[in-house]
């Protein structure tokens, strides 16, 4: 009497991606350090730019523009190579899908954010209106459109992230996933009162899609 052994089934990426696939989920995991370190860098450094008055997408404008011009393409780039290494870490699980492709949407915000600058205002730059501006140009709205609609597929993607860490029984993980995105939107409906608010919510959606990203890359 023969028997036969099935090998078990399996979703795990093949050993020998893992290197591949590390590399693109260490992209993911330094973009947000990055960004946010350039602004907080460039904003002590630049005059008139005040964070309580001020985003850091308005380094875009004035002759050192570039500079964050530049942090907004590099950081797309490292943001997209890192949704590939999620897309492959998650390969067949809970949230495999969707939530890779959302945070390449997120990624694909910040080029449009470079293409498309904010508008003067708050002071900055130098000799620019004192004020926010009472109607946005049409850059400035396309800027802003990118950003918002980034943002939110990067919620919906920590959301669907959640069902993954749930799956796999990493509880806190699972509810940093969910409150995450509602510290973002309350940063971002904060904004009204003051700047910092918005920056904040934003750098905070930055600072988890890194440790979501490293965690896997863990993984």
């Amino acid at each position: 009497m023969t028997h036969t052994i099935e090998a078990p089934v399996t979703t795990a990426v093949p050993a020998s991606t893992w290197p591949r696939t590390r590399t693109l989920l260490a992209g993911g995991i330094v973009a947000g350090p990055l960004f946010l370190g350039g602004g907080l860098i460039q904003g002590w450094a630049r005059d008139g730019f005040d964070f309580t008055r001020n985003a850091i997408s308005q380094l875009s404008l004035g002759d050192l523009g570039w500079i964050q011009v530049t942090s907004f393409l590099l950081t797309g780039v490292l943001v997209i190579a890192g949704s590939v290494g999620v897309r492959r870490a998650l390969r067949d699980e809970p949230g495999g899908t969707w939530a890779p492709r959302l945070i390449g949407v997120f990624g694909a915000s910040f080029p449009l954010a470079a293409a498309f600058t904010a508008d003067p205002g708050g002071g900055f730059p130098a000799g620019g209106p004192d004020a926010r501006a009472a109607a946005l140009s049409w850059h400035g709205t396309l800027h802003m459109l990118s950003g918002m609609v980034g943002y939110l597929a990067l919620c919906a993607a920590f959301f669907i992230l959640a069902r993954h860490f749930t799956a796999h029984r990493l509880r806190g993980w699972a509810i940093g996933s969910r409150l995450t995105p509602l510290g973002v939107l309350a940063g971002f409906a904060g904004s009204s009162a003051t700047v910092l608010a918005f920056t904040i919510g934003a750098g905070l959606g930055l600072l988890w899609l890194t440790a979501v990203t490293a965690r896997l890359h863990k993984a």
